[in-house]
């Protein structure tokens, strides 16, 4: 079936993974800290434990490198039984700080495509995360002009995004999003009855992925590249 775009006003984009490189950085950091703690356990068993702590510590922490960190120094206390040294904390901290100071990675075509869509649509970044790295990462990429403004959500469920709508003022039917998770940039679109197009990324966080029951009778769009936005939009 085809899907048509015409009515659309206002194109979120999803920033991490999507517009520039995110994923890469965080699995480096996992394999830095699973080494920093094989003393205690192995890298395999240590890896699954802090993906267990860093989704129950999202209710209270949310989403980003700030968070990761202190999952981090709390998954440290616990496999060592709090004998983990502060020379270790500090090196988890370290972690942290050298992904906060990662260059950001645009990906290919991205640029190009925004500058050509803001020509014609409102263009906003939506996303998720902590407010302070978003921001920096985006003064960084060199693409701020072409956004109207920034959304950072606490989360991106279907009653964020029935907020955010309301927030713009349009229709569901008047917006797009555009994204690397199916789960918090497409599916909870699609149930809007807004538009959605999958841009997937070569990595996707375990905490993102989806079943194919999930996606069954869905209708959204799935590209391999952001350049093809320019012949469904224009």
């Amino acid at each position: 079936m085809e899907i048509e775009y015409q009515n659309i006003k206002v194109i979120g984009f999803d920033a991490d993974d999507t517009l520039w490189v995110n994923e890469t950085y965080f699995r480096e950091a996992e394999i830095a800290f699973c080494e920093l703690m094989s003393d205690y356990e192995t890298p395999n068993k240590t890896d699954q434990e802090l993906f267990q702590m860093v989704i129950k510590n999202l209710p209270l922490y949310g989403y980003g490198v700030k968070a990761f960190a202190l999952s981090m120094v709390e998954m440290a206390l616990e496999i060592s039984n709090y004998n983990v040294t502060q020379k270790t904390i500090e090196s988890i901290l370290k972690i942290a700080k050298d992904m906060l100071k990662k260059p950001v990675e645009l990906l290919d075509g991205v640029e190009e495509v925004l500058k050509e869509l803001s020509k014609k649509y409102r263009l906003i970044l939506a996303t998720k995360g902590d407010l302070l790295d978003q921001e920096r990462k985006l003064e960084k990429s060199g693409l701020t002009d072409y956004f109207h403004h920034i959304e950072v959500m606490s989360d991106k469920q279907h009653a964020n995004y029935s907020k955010l709508l309301n927030h713009l003022d349009i229709k569901p039917s008047e917006f797009l999003m555009i994204g690397n998770s199916l789960k918090s940039d497409i599916l909870p679109l699609v149930q809007l009855n807004a538009h959605a197009i999958h841009v997937p990324f070569h990595t996707t966080w375990a905490h993102e992925q989806v079943s194919e029951k999930e996606t069954n009778g869905k209708t959204y769009k799935t590209i391999s590249s952001l350049r093809e936005l320019l012949n469904l939009l224009n």
